[in-house]
């Protein structure tokens, strides 16, 4: 499969929007029920580390977005790491390509550290962040709860830049 890889634009937000209500959909994504208007979605993720994938015909196959993890200056180099892929295109690198797209721009940035909180259930995510240098730093049981009642342990993984010896 062919695709190539941009940075996202406002004009994009129907269509990561639909991707990010099929990952609500299967309920191993996030707690989020309900998509959240643009502009809300805006205030809570970096400006930077946003970028799509779109096939050969520029139909959006998915996203990468990063959220700061705290407003304190010292965690101003760590972020979270929000990832979709269009229920279509899974097992095809989108999803690699995304990451280590971002991984390069966040080393460009001067953020040392990504992370990302996963169900524990999401096999498929799991294996794509090891795939991207991520390793397991604990497990978050029971933090969530979802749209129908059920508790959910998330995996805690981070990915540390070779930027900083650390």
């Amino acid at each position: 499969m062919e695709f190539s890889i941009r940075p996202m634009e406002e004009e994009d937000w129907n269509s990561v929007a639909n991707i990010y209500m099929e990952g609500i959909k299967t309920k191993r994504a996030t707690f989020q029920a309900e998509i959240p208007r643009y502009q809300d979605w805006d205030k809570g993720h970096l400006n930077i580390g946003r970028f799509v994938a779109t096939n050969s015909d520029n139909r959006i196959i998915g996203w990468i977005a990063l959220s700061p993890t705290s407003s304190r200056c010292v965690y101003k180099g760590v972020a979270e790491v929000s990832i979709y892929i269009s229920e279509s295109c899974r097992r095809n690198n989108v999803g690699y390509e995304l990451m280590n797209r971002v991984i390069e721009e966040t080393e460009k940035e001067n953020i040392w550290t990504l992370q990302s909180g996963i169900f524990s259930v999401n096999e498929a995510s799991i294996k794509l962040h090891e795939k991207c240098g991520f390793r397991v730093v604990g497990v978050r049981e029971k933090i969530g709860c979802d749209a129908d009642g059920i508790w959910h342990d998330t995996i805690l993984m981070e990915r540390r830049s070779k930027i900083v010896g650390i």
